[in-house]
């Protein structure tokens, strides 16, 4: 596993009902071009049809319309929920994003997260993970092999399915399937040597399972002969940062209440369900609960050294689940601290610099010394040569 770790966001998005939906794309659009300029990895780009929060319907549209304003971060599917669509036209439209991004899509696979999503379309929560395993397999077939899909249940009906364009990475770009308490992520990004999104790797439940997730991979990639490979492991949490703790729980009162209720009285999500009614409840939870970082880079330096202890060896990028709970101004700032303190600390690029005054500093009254009798002994020189030059006179 590579020493440096990656940076990027998850974004839902979370939005506040009721607002400019034309301006809040427009904010996430902004966003992510902001996070280019900075230096991220990735940007991981929700699916939800539901709830007035989470408003991207398509990531896939988002990201084609992202990439004509980034150069360099890669974009994700966060995720597609795979039972909601037929697997062949998802392959196609992820190898045809592939080729028009020149290799910078990913693909992250879910069963979907919103309960109201599909009721809509008439699947039973029952049924959405094993359409997820289904679907992925398909899709994985049709992505690595020129094999045409025969299958059918009672969703899908394949005949001779395959893809008319290979994908333009070699030999394919990023998958990875989501993943928060339960072994149904791990397994089946074990079966297909792909990566793994722990979405909920901060909340207590996630964070528990971490190690336990690393595990069933493992497992997982030995019975169908694939590699788990830890870099392409990714944990989501939360953050905001500011140049003090205080400033930052002065920015979170903005919007971090919308946050707290959408999911308490909303978003019918088990796993994810905040308490407090008051602001400082509301920050106090997320601090003493583990769930994210309102505070400084040192903190969010600590979060991120907690994860990886917790993983139990380690793992590839973290990411950063987006929100507003600050304003747009304080938001970006809080990804430019992150990029400018905490990213060099895990990616290599802190420590020469740091090392460098160091050993300057060693060397110091030494040079300093030694350049002060340089300096004293070309002005004696000169002055010699000026006495020399009047005699002559």
């Amino acid at each position: 596993m590579s020493s440096r770790l990656g940076f990027g966001i998850f974004l839902a998005p979370f939005h506040r009902a009721g607002e400019n939906p034309t301006l809040a794309l427009e904010r996430d659009l902004e966003l992510v071009a902001h996070l280019d300029r900075l230096g991220y990895d990735e940007a991981w780009i929700g699916e939800h049809h539901s709830a007035g929060t989470e408003i991207i319907a398509s990531p896939e549209i988002f990201i084609a319309f992202a990439a004509g304003r980034t150069r360099h971060i890669k974009l994700g599917t966060g995720v597609i929920s795979v039972g909601y669509h037929n697997p062949l036209w998802v392959a196609n439209r992820l190898v045809q994003l592939d080729h028009m991004t020149r290799g910078r899509i990913m693909f992250g696979a879910g069963p979907g997260s919103l309960p109201t999503d599909a009721a809509m379309i008439g699947i039973d929560q029952s049924e959405t993970r094993d359409l997820l395993e289904q679907g992925f397999d398909i899709i994985m077939q049709l992505l690595t092999t020129e094999e045409p899909v025969n299958f059918k249940n009672q969703r899908w009906d394949l005949r001779d399915a395959r893809l008319h364009l290979r994908p333009y990475s070699n030999p394919l770009f990023d998958c990875a399937v989501a993943a928060v308490a339960s072994p149904s992520g791990p397994r089946l990004a074990g079966k297909h040597g792909v990566g793994l999104l722990s979405l909920g790797a901060t909340q207590a439940a996630g964070f528990d399972a971490l190690a336990m997730h690393w595990d069933v991979m493992e497992q997982r990639a030995a019975q169908f002969g694939k590699v788990a490979d830890r870099s392409q492991w990714r944990l989501v949490g939360m953050v905001h940062c500011a140049e003090t703790r205080e400033q930052a729980r002065r920015d979170v009162a903005y919007g971090i209440a919308h946050w707290f209720k959408y999911f308490q009285s909303v978003a019918a999500l088990p796993h994810m369900n905040p308490t407090g009614n008051e602001l400082e409840e509301m920050i106090d939870f997320v601090e003493a609960s583990g769930l994210g970082i309102i505070g400084t880079p040192d903190d969010c330096k600590a979060q991120i050294e907690r994860l990886m202890a917790q993983s139990n060896g380690g793992f590839g990028t973290y990411l950063m689940l987006a929100h507003e709970w600050a304003n747009t101004e304080s938001t970006r700032r809080s990804y430019e601290l992150i990029a400018k303190y905490v990213m060099p600390q895990f990616q290599g690029q802190a420590h020469p610099t740091l090392n460098a005054v160091a050993h300057a500093r060693t060397l110091r009254d030494r040079l300093k010394s030694e350049q002060q009798a340089a300096l004293d002994a070309m002005s004696a020189k000169h002055a010699r040569e000026m006495e020399a030059l009047k005699g002559k006179g």
